[in-house]
């Protein structure tokens, strides 16, 4: 991955650390998904969390939306980002993607690799909001 991209996320949030916590992808349903939050900070009424995520092969985070934007750098393996639409969109070979906010917006991220997948994501969300809110298959023949 490209160190100046992590920097730069990492960057973005350096300026109140509030040390690791480990937590679980809030999708539902999710299968091999685990995050941990490596920066956080409020500014105003935004919060600004940065956290590596793990998919592992076969997993997914379950359908889902965010009440901000994140904005994610995928550091191993492929992105299979699907929208409401049940197509993917984001080109496979992506290395960066950005979610937009609202429920206009639900996605899934599915690994369907043979390596656990590893993104680094930086939300960017109203102060207090949780990292997902969960939501029901649009219809789609997977998850």
């Amino acid at each position: 991955m490209n160190i100046g991209l992590r920097t730069a996320l990492t960057g973005l949030v350096a300026l109140a650390l509030a040390g690791p916590f480990a937590t679980t992808a809030h999708a539902t349903p999710s299968d091999g998904v685990t995050g941990v939050i490596l920066s956080r900070t409020t500014i105003g009424d935004t919060d600004y969390i940065l956290r590596e995520i793990t998919i592992a092969p076969g997993g997914s985070t379950g359908w889902h939306y965010h009440d901000g934007t994140l904005y994610a750098v995928i550091r191993r393996g492929v992105l299979f980002h699907y929208d409401s639409s049940c197509e993917q969109d984001g080109a496979g070979g992506a290395q960066a993607f950005v979610e937009r906010a609202g429920i206009g917006n639900v996605h899934i991220e599915r690994n369907l690799g043979n390596e656990p997948q590893i993104l680094d994501v930086l939300y960017v969300l109203p102060t207090g909001s949780p990292l997902s809110e969960d939501a029901p298959n649009p219809g789609c023949p997977f998850e």
